[in-house]
């Protein structure tokens, strides 16, 4: 089985909607007194994403299509390029970007595994455009 990738297609995530945090990955234990003790609950930690993407009619089809046969509603994994990683430029300490031997920056590159979140995508209206707004889940 193949796992579907995300249509190179659709737009990068808007950044005024993207947050990322980390699942809990701690189990408290009982303690009768004193500070809370805590244990990895596991340690291969997932990251949960919540974004959206602004997109024409064209592109509403082609999420729409992508989440519905892909990844059959939402309950398959898919690849997905890493909003915070790729096609972001190299860059030294002072934040000047690295450039290859032609001057051309150098590039980041990240992928995800991940899978759609809990709540099915929510679909608003933006004068002729659409604002697919979703979470998913980023695989460790």
């Amino acid at each position: 089985m193949t796992v579907p990738a995300w249509p190179t297609t659709l737009p990068r995530p808007e950044r005024s909607t993207f947050q990322m945090t980390p699942a809990e990955a701690r189990l408290k234990r009982r303690a009768d007194a004193g500070a809370p003790a805590y244990r990895l609950r596991f340690s291969g930690v997932p990251k949960l994403v919540t974004m959206s993407i602004l997109v024409t009619r064209a592109g509403k089809s082609i999420f729409d299509l992508f989440h519905q046969n892909d990844t059959r509603w939402g309950s398959l994994p898919f690849t997905m390029p890493d909003p915070t990683t790729e096609g972001w430029p190299m860059t030294d300490a002072a934040g000047n970007p690295l450039l290859d031997g032609a001057g051309n920056p150098l590039l980041m590159s990240g992928t995800w595994l991940c899978m759609f979140g809990e709540q099915p995508p929510v679909e608003t209206i933006v004068g002729v455009r659409f604002r697919k707004t979703f979470n998913i889940v980023v695989l460790p």
